[in-house]
């Protein structure tokens, strides 16, 4: 049986422990919150670089700069996870869904090239026997991501001019609510022609028509730059919005079974002390006796 000054230790250490999940519950909560501001924020850019390819597309004889077929070549994939533990089953879903998906993408050719954002994913990719030639760490805030989008829009210029990559996928998590998640798949190149086929024949939404005085070849360039980096920052943002989430709901769980298990610890020490209690009453009654007698 436990004396009372060791369960008197386990509950003061599991209150510490309380305290610690209670304060990065909090965090988690703030944080989703900021990575759903910045997400918001992005659909406005994303429309303006729409209504820009829309812009070039609309005359007829600059359409075939895009309507073209991509040939069939090696695929790139960025595996976005994880870098701290607690955060639930994140990165065993998302690195689930990649496997599951290049394997049916590729069809038996090249291996893939992988760039795993996220000590976690990598860890989880290597056990699933997918070899990764980079790592990415996460940045720890919403302002630390655009460096990160840089590194990785060049390191997609190395893979087509090295491996001779023309598709480049993005595996992320994406928020759905406040503690849940879905993996998510963008197609990040090559651009989607039926996607293209559509904004050229979007009406415009207003009288006044746009033009421009750019080469089309030169805006168009730009357009996929301004495109690929409003699509990989918005995965960085989901993704981090995410591990936030399932962190959320981890910490919600682990709340749950430590009031359990502080409210057993203190059940067992009441009972403790009144024990103790009613023995030293037991002896003081006893030496009553044995001094009357």
């Amino acid at each position: 049986m436990q004396t009372i000054q060791n369960l008197k230790r386990k509950i003061d250490s599991t209150g510490d422990l309380q305290s610690v999940v209670k304060t990065m519950k909090s965090l988690a909560a703030v944080s989703i919150r900021q990575y759903e501001q910045a997400a918001q924020a992005l659909e406005d850019y994303y429309r303006t670089v729409e209504l820009g390819f829309q812009v070039v597309l609309r005359e007829q004889f600059r359409t075939q700069l895009t309507i073209k077929a991509a040939p069939a070549g090696r695929i790139a994939a960025v595996v976005f996870g994880s870098d701290q533990g607690m955060a639930g089953s994140l990165n065993e879903q998302i690195v689930t869904h990649a496997v599951e998906f290049l394997e049916n993408e590729s069809g038996g050719k090249e291996p893939p090239v992988i760039l795993a954002v996220g000590e976690r994913a990598f860890g989880n990719l290597e056990d699933a026997g997918l070899p990764v030639s980079d790592t990415f760490n996460l940045p720890g805030s919403v302002s630390g991501i655009t460096p990160y989008v840089q590194k990785i829009v060049m390191r997609i210029e190395t893979w087509q001019e090295q491996f001779g990559v023309n598709q480049v996928l993005l595996f992320h998590n994406r928020h759905t609510s406040q503690a849940s998640f879905r993996p998510h798949t963008v197609r990040l190149l090559p651009l989607d022609r039926k996607w293209l086929e559509r904004l050229k024949k979007k009406k415009w939404r207003s009288r006044s028509l746009p033009t421009f005085t750019m080469e089309p070849e030169i805006l168009f360039s730009a357009l996929i730059r301004e495109y690929l980096f409003v699509s990989i920052f918005r995965a960085f943002v989901e993704s981090l919005a995410s591990e936030n989430a399932s962190r959320l709901a981890s910490m919600q769980g682990a709340e749950k079974n430590i009031d359990e298990r502080l409210g057993e610890l203190t059940n067992q020490y009441h009972q403790q002390r009144q024990m103790s209690i009613t023995e030293e009453l037991l002896d003081i009654v006893s030496g009553f006796e044995a001094m009357k007698e």
